[in-house]
């Protein structure tokens, strides 16, 4: 600002301090650029302290206010400040001498503008500004969250908006059988807890059913109750501590069911886990002898409510043998006339054993079982031949005779008679030789009666009655 050391004299720029606290005998520092007038203190020579070295004005001291002058006014009498020491008046006494306050009066800084104080600090302001908002952000956004990840817990601090961002920051994967609670994709808040419990396989064999399940147990005892298996007296593979691990394991459980014995009229329940009906007929005290069996198959598995029936079984084997049928190969022979028949070899039956097993059951006895047959004697084929031949009309000179006479005479009529010897055969009575000798085959029985009609009028143009002697006479009427 600017001041007159002497009330007569010139304007002098003088600096004037805001601070109530001043330091003596502090030289004045350039500011070239803030003073274009050079200086504070470049006016006049440098300024000595008010009293002893090292002693300051504090603010109860003779403080002009922030924008006073530098120099301390005068007495309105002209006479010294009241002072309790020589100092004071020393200096009372220099202020008569204009030249003598200019070379006591001390320099003092100008305070910077207000203006211009504001302009310097309000960039800093920006700055706490912007990293106070910051900071209130980046803690709004941090959660803290419990994870738990197959019953191992911890609690950390996260970003994450969501339950899948939070898993995928913390390198948790999840598979198709994993369990996440609260279910992923829910939006998280500080304070929420996030719990993963990872899937496993178990093989499992219930009461003879084989199936693959999977659980989130940790135990086998966790596992039967996430199944809702009712494992009260059931039997286990493994015991109920046994860990399951990621990997998963094979499980036999057999729950315990009421089973019925009958056995020897008398029933019997029995409470059974086993395996087989054959071993809840042995808890049941039912013993099997021999042939004795069960009315279920022995190595199935008891089901709940089932009532199995004991068999008491004795029997044999009995061997019958039974007769095989002999086939017919019938052949046909143009020498032969036609109707009639010839056994060129005769069949004979065959022989098999057939062996049955007899059996009663609980005093029943039932219908014989085949056991197994086999064949003692192969049968043998009969062979037979059979005429084509046309026989002929008539046969001259024995046409007209009474031939249904000799024939009701010798054999009654009959074509396949056979006298009590079994030597002569047929309507009339021929011997095999005379037969065949006549063209006939086999038997003359075997024949048709025409045939041997016409052999006996051949007969009789070659010996007459003679080959008939008691009914030869029976021709003539």
């Amino acid at each position: 600002m600017w001041a007159r050391s002497d009330p007569s004299g010139p304007l002098e720029r003088v600096g004037v301090s805001n601070s109530p606290y001043r330091t003596l005998g502090t030289p004045a520092v350039p500011n070239e650029r803030n003073e274009p007038h050079g200086p504070y203190g470049s006016y006049g020579p440098p300024c000595e302290s008010y009293g002893p070295s090292g002693d300051s004005y504090g603010p109860s001291g003779d403080s002009y206010g922030p924008y006073g002058s530098g120099v301390a006014p005068s007495s309105p009498s002209g006479l010294p400040r009241p002072a309790d020491g020589p100092d004071r008046a020393g200096a009372a006494a220099g202020a008569d001498d204009p030249a003598g306050r200019a070379g006591h009066r001390r320099p003092v800084r100008s305070a910077p503008r207000p203006d211009r104080a504001v302009r310097r600090l309000l960039p800093q302001a920006l700055v706490v500004a912007f990293l106070a908002g910051g900071t209130t952000a980046f803690v709004a956004q941090d959660k803290a969250i419990e994870l738990n990840v197959d019953g191992e817990a911890r609690t950390l601090h996260t970003f994450a908006d969501d339950v899948t961002g939070l898993l995928a920051r913390e390198g948790v994967g999840i598979g198709a059988h994993d369990v996440v609670a609260p279910a992923p994709g829910t939006a998280l808040t500080s304070g929420d807890e996030v719990s993963v419990r990872y899937g496993r396989p178990v093989g499992l064999t219930l009461d003879g059913r084989r199936q693959e399940v999977w659980t989130t147990a940790h135990t086998v005892h966790e596992a039967l109750e996430q199944l809702g298996v009712r494992a009260a007296g059931a039997y286990l593979s493994a015991p109920r501590s046994t860990p399951i691990g990621r990997a998963g394991l094979t499980l036999d459980v057999r729950t315990e069911r009421a089973v019925t014995v009958l056995a020897d009229g008398r029933a019997r329940t029995v409470r059974t886990n086993a395996a087989t009906v054959r071993e809840v007929v042995q808890q049941a005290g039912v013993t099997l002898h021999g042939q004795d069996s069960t009315s279920v198959a022995g190595d199935s598995f008891p089901r709940d409510g089932q009532t199995v029936t004991v068999l008491r079984v004795t029997g044999s084997e009995e061997v019958r043998e039974e007769p095989i049928p002999f086939a017919t190969e019938r052949a046909a022979d143009p020498s032969l006339f036609r109707g009639t028949e010839v056994v060129e070899r005769t069949g004979q039956p065959g022989l098999r054993r057939v062996t049955y097993a007899l059996r009663t059951v609980n005093g029943v006895r039932e219908r014989p079982r085949l056991v197994r047959a086999e064949v003692a004697r192969a049968p043998r084929t009969q062979l037979v031949r059979y005429g084509t031949r046309a026989l002929p009309a008539s046969v001259a000179g024995a046409d007209g005779l009474d031939w249904h006479s000799l024939a009701v005479c010798e054999s009654g009529g009959r074509p396949d008679a056979v006298d009590a010897s079994g030597t002569y055969g047929g309507l009339y009575q021929f011997d095999t030789r005379t037969w065949q000798a006549l063209g006939g085959s086999g038997r003359p029985q075997d024949a048709p009666a025409a045939e041997q009609t016409l052999r006996a009028k051949t007969l009789y143009v070659r010996r007459g009655a003679s080959p008939w002697p008691h009914c030869g006479t029976r021709l003539h009427g």
